[in-house]
């Protein structure tokens, strides 16, 4: 059971415990209120008083009317006092400084809010430029990170991270291959900077299908004939396909009738005209397929991707894949040049040497090799076989027979002596 009773401004709540003996709290009657805080520290005195007690190392111990003990740098000291001397301190707000000071502080912060604040790094913004079967290529504008350093510059292929963009503060596109016939993608670049991350838009694509044609994109070079090279072009336009007259990112293939430089003006790579211009070595480099102008004809006509075996540089479009010598070049020594008469003749094809297991001298494989040479062979004694047991005696070459017969490795090892 409790009660509250009223005793000398006190209010005290008793309560009995197991025991029957009463636990007593006391508490104010009137809770401290703000404004008599306040006016209690104005009461208070503007100095106090102390006596120095001891000075030692740069410090005193001073000494307070209520057995205060503080520690004091000696130096703040008025000149001459020492121990026993009797010092009064007082401590006052400075308003005016601390105004100044956060003058200064407010001012530096919107310097700083200009310089660093005002711009931020862009967000890059993707772009598709051009998609094929199995590649697509991806363009943006420049970054721009203001004040900020750039961390990484990277491309993500549906969702997942797919490698980071190389040179990114001079790269602004990027060809993706190796992708899936008519299959659809999305794609994002992510822009990591010391003042945040910034993902672009994200980009959704369906890779073409062997019908779709628009993805080729060509780079002309000397096609000798100027009306093969006008329906060529007239082709690319009906199949709403691009070109132009230098190697672009997505370039899909050089297309040329002679590996030389055109006489309008090409750079050339040689000392001599007939050399191959720079696009032609340039392409030879990034691998992209150098193709005949018919090429572009017969995708045109089948309304189709047409496969480029039968098309590259050098062969001819109505023979077989198979038909020899029309393999790609793959370098400038192996393009289809024209020959100076001191020039050295091309090796012909000659059936590969076969060295025998036994014999120190190569023989070479042919159809007919050619008959040993005769050396004296010991005859061995004929041996008597029963009446009942035939013995097959071996026939004798027919003078009408061309085959000769090859000597065994007994044989070689009784005429070598080995």
């Amino acid at each position: 059971m409790a009660t509250e009773d009223a005793d000398g401004g006190k209010r005290s709540l008793s309560f009995r415990g197991n025991f029957g003996l009463p636990l007593v709290r006391t508490a104010p009657r009137h809770p401290c209120r703000p404004d008599r805080l306040l006016n209690t520290m104005s009461n208070l005195p503007d100095h106090f008083t102390f006596t120095v007690g001891k000075l030692d190392a740069g410090m005193a111990i001073l000494l307070g009317e209520r057995a205060h003990l503080i520690e004091f740098p000696s130096i703040l000291l008025p000149p001459g006092a020492t121990t026993g001397s009797i010092v009064n301190i007082a401590v006052h707000q400075n308003h005016a400084e601390e105004k100044r000071r956060d003058a200064e502080f407010w001012e530096l912060q919107d310097e700083i809010a200009e310089a660093f604040g005002v711009s931020a790094p862009s967000t890059p913004e993707l772009k598709l430029r051009n998609v094929t079967q199995t590649s697509v290529t991806l363009e943006w504008p420049h970054i721009e990170l203001a004040t900020a350093k750039l961390r990484s510059l990277d491309i993500y292929r549906n969702g997942q991270r797919l490698a980071t963009i190389p040179s990114p503060m001079t790269n602004t596109s990027t060809k993706l291959s190796g992708l899936e016939i008519f299959t659809d993608y999305s794609f994002q670049l992510v822009l990591r900077t010391t003042a945040g991350t910034y993902p672009s838009n994200v980009i959704q694509i369906k890779t073409h299908n062997m019908a779709n044609t628009s993805g080729i994109s060509v780079c002309f070079g000397n096609v000798q004939d100027s009306l093969l090279l006008e329906n060529a072009k007239q082709a690319l336009r009906d199949m709403k396909a691009k070109w132009s007259d230098k190697i672009q990112i997505d370039t899909t293939h050089f297309v040329c009738t002679t590996p030389a430089a055109t006489p309008s003006g090409a750079q050339v790579s040689g000392n001599f005209p007939n050399a191959p211009g720079v696009e032609y070595q340039r392409a030879l480099q990034l691998s992209i397929p150098i193709v005949q102008p018919q090429w572009i004809l017969a995708c045109h006509g089948e309304k189709k991707m047409i496969p480029i075996a039968a098309y590259y540089l050098g062969a001819t479009p109505a023979a077989p894949m198979s038909a020899p010598p029309f393999a790609r070049p793959q370098s400038m020594s192996q393009a289809s040049l024209p020959r100076s008469p001191t020039s050295p003749a091309p090796p012909q094809n000659r059936p590969p040497a076969i060295h025998h297991p036994h014999t120190a001298v190569p023989v070479t494989s042919s159809t007919n090799p050619p008959a040993p040479k005769s050396h004296p062979v010991h005859q061995k004694h004929s041996v008597q076989h029963p009446k009942n047991q035939k013995t097959k005696t071996p026939k004798k070459p027919n003078s009408k027979d061309e085959r000769v017969l090859v000597p065994s490795r007994r044989d070689i090892k009784t005429k070598l002596g080995v």
